[in-house]
């Protein structure tokens, strides 16, 4: 009997898994922002409860908003919210550079989203080192102390100097380090490669340009090629590693002006990545070097220099391949913000909205976290009706899918108001999708309004379960996203 269950749940499943529902499948990620404790902790030196708190508080409110992706920020400025071999602990965590705290961060957030269904992106700043030289103290341990040649300032940032190959080797091995010893879904990196232009100043890059020029005569064709070699180095050193991890790029929101380059987008931006930052970001869409992009696109719509409607339309046109996710500037809305735009949180309303009718454009991710930390705020409760149910990740288009097995010996059992659900892992499962429908109507497997509960755990307790009024099945997901068949419990 069981097996003739288990055989019409995969002919309904088959029948409904490639249906339209969009939603079903939709990136909803925010970025948790440790740099200056924007997010987590909330200032450095709290105890160790009151860190693992904040973060569990953090993650329960991004939960109830049907939040599924979390992007940790794991090495703010060359050190470490994880246990590394090669860079002392941060600086935002207890007061103190390479005093670590008494838990592992980066492990305990991937248990506790796991547990919430939510994936772990980790974000690192590929060349930052010191924020302000005035006032940080970089650990007596750090590299800058062993190789200072490999180090310069610009303004009061110290960084790495990326014309180096050694820097290169340097920040691709702490990503190896990283995928080797973590189970994250993907590597993650913003807009800070070569750093934001200061008017007046040169990038002190000249030495190492006449020191390993390589075939340029170009200084910002050389600086282009530089941040391609690291693109590329880690883009290798992952799927050397775990070829199962996703890379991913969130960079400034617009690639180039039309003014510039005719492919270039209908925007007069200040600032662009490939002329200012050095970040030939459609190359690596068409290299494959990287699985996503999260154009950051901190703009209204109808916003004349850089408007949000043009340019995710341009990046959705320029995607060769990789998941497009846009970053919102949730961070902008104020009832006193300079523009009336950001005065409302209808403005990230309609720029859900507005790139749900873009087919080719995969979900959202907003900065910050903790804009989703405050009970009865606007904003809040305007992106909660957005995300009314649960939705699964995106698989990336790159990454060779890893077929997972249904899980196994699902049963159910009531105690008292509760039921109880429980089974058992089968091959290459990593999340488990509990689904529930009203008694003898299992139908869409494709509609995330039957989506009840995604988790690591093996376990989970159903208030009020009503066993005589609803069906229960689960399915399993791979480290890729991808779904098994379903059972019924």
């Amino acid at each position: 009997m069981k097996s003739l269950k288990i055989l019409i749940l995969m002919l309904l499943f088959q029948n409904y898994v490639f249906s339209q529902q969009p939603a079903k499948r939709e990136m909803r990620a925010a970025w948790i922002s440790t740099v200056d404790n924007i997010d987590w902790p909330s200032k450095p030196g709290l105890s160790d409860k009151e860190m693992k708190t904040e973060m569990i508080t953090l993650l329960d409110n991004l939960q109830s908003n049907n939040l599924n992706t979390v992007v940790f920020q794991i090495r703010p400025t060359a050190d470490a919210y994880y246990k590394s071999t090669k860079e002392p602990a941060s600086y935002w965590i207890t007061g103190t550079q390479g005093v670590a705290p008494g838990f592992d961060p980066l492990q305990l957030m991937i248990d506790e989203a796991g547990k919430r269904g939510m994936s772990v992106h980790v974000w690192l700043n590929p060349y930052r080192v010191q924020k302000d030289t005035t006032k940080e103290v970089l650990a007596k341990n750090h590299l800058y102390f062993k190789k200072p040649e490999l180090f310069l300032t610009y303004g009061k940032t110290r960084y790495f100097n990326p014309g180096y190959k050694e820097t290169r080797d340097f920040v691709a091995s702490v990503v190896g380090e990283i995928v080797r010893n973590y189970d994250i879904q993907a590597i993650h990196m913003d807009d800070y490669f070569y750093p934001y232009k200061i008017p007046g100043q040169e990038f002190p890059d000249q030495a190492a340009f006449a020191k390993e020029p390589r075939q340029f005569k170009d200084k910002d064709d050389w600086r282009r090629d530089n941040v391609d070699l690291i693109i590329k180095q880690i883009r290798d050193t992952i799927i050397a590693n775990k070829p199962g991890v996703e890379f991913g790029i969130s960079p400034f929101g617009v690639w180039r002006n039309i003014a510039k380059d005719s492919d270039g987008s209908n925007t007069v931006a200040g600032a662009t990545n490939y002329d200012d930052l050095y970040a030939n970001i459609l190359k690596w869409q068409k290299e494959n070097w990287i699985d996503y992009v999260t154009p950051q696109l901190y703009w209204h719509i109808g916003f004349d220099r850089a408007n949000f409607e043009v340019l995710a339309k341009w990046w959705a046109t320029h995607k060769f391949g990789a998941n497009v996710y846009i970053g919102h500037g949730d961070y902008k809305i104020s009832t006193t913000a300079k523009e009336v735009e950001w005065r409302s949180p209808e403005q990230i309303v309609k720029q859900i909205e507005m790139i749900r009718t873009m087919p080719l454009i995969d979900g959202s991710m907003h900065f910050t976290a903790s804009n989703f930390l405050k009970k009865g705020d606007t904003l809040r409760n305007a992106i909660i009706q957005k995300y009314k149910y649960i939705a699964l990740t995106p698989e990336a288009n790159r990454i060779t899918r890893i077929k997972p097995q249904p899980p196994t010996n699902a049963s159910m059992v009531e105690k008292g108001d509760k039921g109880v659900l429980t089974w058992k892992a089968g091959a290459n499962n990593q999340k488990f999708v509990i689904y529930r429908f009203p008694k003898g109507k299992i139908t869409d497997f494709s509609n995330p309004e039957n989506i009840y509960y995604v988790t690591t755990a093996k376990k989970l307790e159903v208030p009020n379960p009503n066993f005589k009024k609803y069906t229960y099945a689960i399915t399993a997901l791979s480290t890729t996203q991808t779904e098994s068949i379903p059972i019924e419990f």
